[in-house]
């Protein structure tokens, strides 16, 4: 269900930002409400909820070895021709947050292209079956996105792959768990720095000669910038980082019809959690309500939020869902 409400909202916001004035609730939402209500039952015991069994995966991990098999909307989501003909880049779209808007995304008319890691390429190759399923076209492309040769190459591969580029979706990410600054390597350092906020400049720098008014740049922001984690020192500053670079550029390129935003989301439950001991999500379980209480803090700032749409940047902070276990 995370993954699925995600989606929504990233699709809600391309929706918006290319100027539908008919933009209508996601179906999903309208489909499962729907349905609910029919059965009678009660939602909070409808979907997988903790404790799940004891898993952990060597990082990057994979959506396919994780039970129960997280739900990006593969069955239930059903699209209502909102993004009919665009051209999309998301990164990290083989699992979690990036898989759910690539299904979303085809099913709203959207080619998509994703990256992943080349260990990943069994989650990728489902996802591209599900695009083709929708009847769109999929471009899928492994590689690293550290590496500033490879982003511009990632960018103009997708140009040339789908004839164009109209959204672009950050959501690749690196996340590791510290207990202590002494134990912060500088080569993990800058790993997590240049894959969460280098990459994000390359492939948006090599990404803007192709965008064009009613373009839509999206970036994944995240709690952490907000309440960071102890145990996420590197992670939590570049989420900070994020905000800041998509209030920024929203500036710039407003004139030029270009929007760009930032997603913030509460607790995910994906493949890139499989990865942490079993204290550090029993940690997270204990910030659940921490992190619900902070996020509505952010929510509370109306003002600031009233002022960052003045200026062309949107900024969609949910609360979380209790029922998840890590604060992304």
């Amino acid at each position: 269900m995370a993954a699925k409400a995600l989606m929504s909202a990233i699709v809600m916001v391309c929706g918006k930002v290319l100027g539908n004035s008919h933009v209508r609730e996601p179906e999903v939402t309208r489909r499962d409400s729907a349905e609910q209500s029919g059965r009678g039952g009660n939602p909070l015991d409808q979907y997988p909820r903790p404790p799940f069994s004891h898993q952990e995966q060597q990082w990057p991990g994979l959506a396919s070895r994780m039970t129960p098999k997280p739900d990006h909307g593969e069955t239930s989501y059903r699209g209502s021709g909102r993004l009919i003909g665009r051209k999309a880049l998301i990164t990290g779209g083989d699992s979690g947050i990036g898989r759910a808007a690539a299904i979303a995304f085809a099913r709203e008319g959207a080619d998509v292209a994703i990256n992943y890691l080349p260990v990943e390429e069994s989650d990728a190759r489902e996802v591209v079956q599900l695009i083709e399923n929708a009847g769109r076209k999929p471009l899928a492309i492994p590689g690293d996105i550290r590496e500033e040769r490879f982003c511009i190459q990632l960018v103009g591969d997708v140009v040339g792959g789908l004839g164009g580029l109209d959204l672009l979706v950050h959501v690749a990410a690196r996340q590791q768990a510290c207990e202590s600054i002494a134990e912060l390597t500088t080569e993990a350092f800058d790993w997590t720095v240049k894959t969460n906020l280098y990459a994000l400049f390359w492939i948006t720098k090599a990404a803007m000669p192709h965008l064009g008014a009613g373009a839509s740049i999206i970036t994944t922001a995240s709690q952490q910038a907000y309440d960071p984690a102890p145990y996420l020192l590197d992670y939590s500053p570049t989420k900070a980082g994020i905000i800041a670079f998509t209030k920024a550029l929203a500036k710039q390129v407003a004139s030029k019809g270009i929007r760009v935003n930032a997603v913030a989301f509460g607790a995910v439950l994906d493949s890139a959690s499989s990865h942490r001991s079993a204290a550090h999500r029993a940690a997270a379980l204990l910030r659940i309500g921490d992190a619900v209480r902070s996020s509505r803090t952010a929510r509370g700032n109306r003002t600031g939020l009233r002022d960052a749409r003045r200026r062309g940047v949107q900024l969609c902070i949910g609360p979380g869902d209790r029922r998840l276990r890590r604060p992304w």
